[in-house]
């Protein structure tokens, strides 16, 4: 999966380069991690990825240091999350100190082709009561009220308008549980901003969109695509059982790839006519698990789950009893089967999402 950037011994230069990412490993928080940052991208090289997402801010360091360690690696990076709160005044020019603390940190990684600069993705932080009800259908009364999105675009303008001050394209990422998160929002972003769109084709699908639409229609404002699969049954499941997005990800509503409701295919194959280029960041939002405590061992679990209960968020769903995806050996304790079935999910999603992308010509 590695790419020649200078299309040297005559191998072509790929349109695409795919990124994994943190949340993969169910790493939020840069100080609550239960894996170094080193093993993490160790395990995204050994399984063929050509990048990853930051992360956490400051998760896989900063300056000079940042730099060095994904060159040790041979990683690129592919930008990373940073949300501001657009629609509070007082907020968004407190938030705007960590936006410019994160372009510092995008800014120091060295880019062999502007293709594949680091993209800072802007996003909302979690609107409490969308959290607790993500996905479709969207309650109407929870969305920005007409007369504020005005003054909501214009702080999305001056957040895009400072990364570009920095050299760096930013993208806007729509997700479950925030302020930008159906269709008809991101419509209305598009059409209040100029700034460069982030499609998720997980949070969009379980927001009511088509991912392949989405493609087609907002092509010329794409920057950056995140490919995820997702299952709507899952989704309605837990939001008549009352849970909320946390809930979400423990249920597996974010499944592996191929194994959700997304046709990969079709979304590779209009990437390939839409003619994107740049990073695709392969992504699984999991739970996160705890290190392993002193002497621990056993079988591998998370709260409120059974240990490699069949469809939970660290198995596949198509399984077979007693296969490494359901059953860990784990004589090194629950930690260590969770992140050895994390590194084979992630391998897994990256060779379905590589065969389609190169049957459909990328």
């Amino acid at each position: 999966m590695s790419l020649d950037p200078a299309g040297a011994n005559g191998r072509p230069v790929r349109a695409v380069r795919i990124a994994s990412a943190p949340v993969s490993f169910g790493v939020y928080l840069a100080g609550r991690a239960a894996i170094g940052p080193d093993e993490m991208l160790a395990a995204m090289r050994e399984a063929g990825y050509d990048g990853t997402d930051s992360g956490p801010l400051g998760y896989l360091g900063t300056g000079p240091g940042l730099a060095r360690r994904l060159a040790r690696h041979g990683l690129g990076l592919a930008g990373g999350w940073v949300d501001l709160r657009y629609g509070d005044p007082g907020g968004f020019a407190e938030d705007v100190v960590a936006l410019e603390a994160a372009l510092d940190v995008f800014a120091a990684v060295p880019v062999d082709d502007p293709r594949f600069a680091p993209r800072p993705t802007l996003a909302c932080p979690d609107n409490p009561e969308r959290y607790a009800r993500p996905g479709m259908p969207a309650d109407r009364r929870l969305r920005i009220p007409d007369e504020e999105w005005p003054a909501f675009a214009a702080r999305v303008r001056e957040a895009a308008a400072r990364c570009r001050d920095r050299g760096l394209e930013p993208a806007f990422h729509h997700h479950l549980g925030t302020d930008v998160e159906t269709p008809e929002e991101i419509e209305r972003l598009l059409d209040l901003t100029d700034v460069s769109l982030c499609l998720d084709t997980g949070h969009l699908w379980l927001a009511g969109g088509d991912p392949v639409r989405a493609l087609r229609d907002w092509a010329p404002r794409i920057r950056q695509v995140h490919v995820k699969d997702a299952a709507r049954d899952t989704l309605a499941r837990v939001r008549a059982a009352g849970g909320d997005l946390a809930e979400l990800v423990r249920r597996g509503g974010f499944r592996p790839l191929g194994s959700g409701d997304l046709n990969v295919s079709a979304i590779a194959a209009e990437l390939r006519r839409v003619g994107y280029e740049g990073w695709i960041v392969v992504e699984q939002d999991v739970v996160a698990p705890e290190p392993d405590p002193p002497g621990a061992g056993g079988a591998a679990g998370r709260p409120g789950t059974d240990a490699g209960a069949a469809g939970s968020t660290w198995s596949r769903p198509d399984a077979p009893a007693g296969s490494t995806w359901s059953r860990p050996d784990a004589p090194a304790g629950p930690y260590a089967a969770v992140l050895a079935r994390a590194v084979e999910n992630q391998r897994d999603n990256l060779a379905v999402l590589d065969a389609a992308l190169r049957s459909a010509g990328l």
